[in-house]
């Protein structure tokens, strides 16, 4: 599970994760604020199941209070489904009035695989806190799996930032996404993964992000982690949205000087902020006209993570960065 990391802070808050029931070292010298952290509850291999974490922490933490919430592991056994997670999270919707982030999956290599996440439909969650602003889910598809990650068009009036990190994200997930009707929404960040882990979309399944018709309020897409990034870096090329960023990331995928002399040959990029193209497979020479354009109209383009690639050599293949 390459580039995937458990997060210092998330929502502008540091991560605390909940300590245990009988932990003989709990809590800090002085008890935290519950709207000064962003709490993350896990399951361990020897600790209680996740339904019992889940009271341990209504009767420990003021849940009226809490803003940013963070789901790790919450399995013991073996790799159980998320619905009865968010069942929980959502029958108890009501006690959290200041909710405005929540991370589902916060779970790295270690601990599994992010191919291996039971997923489910996460529609219930955007529909019981309708003033959620942060929404980030990893985990995706994978043939591997029983149960997949489900997305049903909603209209959610606060949501600014919607985050989907996977290895292999179905298409009708990226394909709810664009039915979705997010007027607030500011930041767009969407890992599309591999075909061999259900990552099955594509670029026409993209249309509506591409439009700028959807999100008015729209600052930052990321279209990232694609084995098609030469067409997406076509089809963004001359795609609307474009003109309403302030940042665009083609990062993590497997972008060639096709998709990356599409993007320099488009619409103009000089107004964004920053151009996040971490992780590819770009000539030197291609490489050097990006670091211009950089440099010329003060665009931060980040070039880094450069893999090489040998198009005449059939066995030389191209790869993201998260897979399995």
């Amino acid at each position: 599970m390459t580039g995937i990391d458990h997060p210092c802070s998330f929502h502008d808050l540091p991560v605390f994760t909940l300590p245990e029931p009988g932990d003989d070292n709990p809590w800090p010298a002085t008890r935290p604020a519950p709207d000064a952290l962003a709490w993350r509850l896990e399951c361990t291999w020897e600790g209680p199941e996740f339904a019992a974490v889940w009271q341990h922490f209504l009767t420990s933490v003021d849940p009226a209070q809490v803003r940013a919430l963070v789901i790790g592991p919450w399995w013991q056994d073996d790799y159980s489904s998320l619905a009865p997670v968010i069942e929980l999270i959502t029958s108890d919707a009501a006690r959290f009035p200041a909710l405005r982030a929540l991370f589902l999956a916060d779970v790295v290599g270690e601990e599994c695989e992010v191919s291996w996440l039971q997923m489910c439909d996460i529609t219930p969650v955007l529909r019981a806190f309708p003033r959620l602003e942060e929404l980030v889910v990893r985990g995706g598809g994978s043939g591997l799996n029983e149960e997949t990650l489900e997305l049903h068009p909603v209209r959610h009036e606060a949501l600014k930032a919607l985050r989907f990190e996977s290895g292999g994200l179905p298409g009708h997930v990226v394909r709810a996404v664009g039915a979705c009707e997010l007027p607030a929404l500011e930041r767009l960040d969407v890992w599309l993964g591999s075909q061999w882990y259900a990552g099955d979309a594509t670029v026409a399944d993209m249309a509506p992000l591409l439009s700028g018709g959807g999100f008015p309020r729209l600052r930052h897409l990321g279209l990232q982690n694609s084995e098609i990034q030469d067409e997406i870096a076509v089809a963004v090329a001359s795609a609307p949205v474009v003109a309403q960023l302030e940042s665009l990331a083609l990062s993590m995928g497997t972008l060639s000087d096709a998709g990356g002399l599409a993007l320099l040959g488009g619409q103009p990029l000089t107004h964004l902020d920053f151009l996040n193209l971490y992780h590819h497979y770009l000539s030197d020479e291609v490489m050097e006209r990006f670091k211009e354009l950089g440099e010329r109209d003060d665009v931060h383009v980040c070039l880094d993570g450069a893999d090489d690639w040998d198009p005449d050599d059939e066995d030389d293949a191209r790869y993201v960065a998260v897979s399995e």
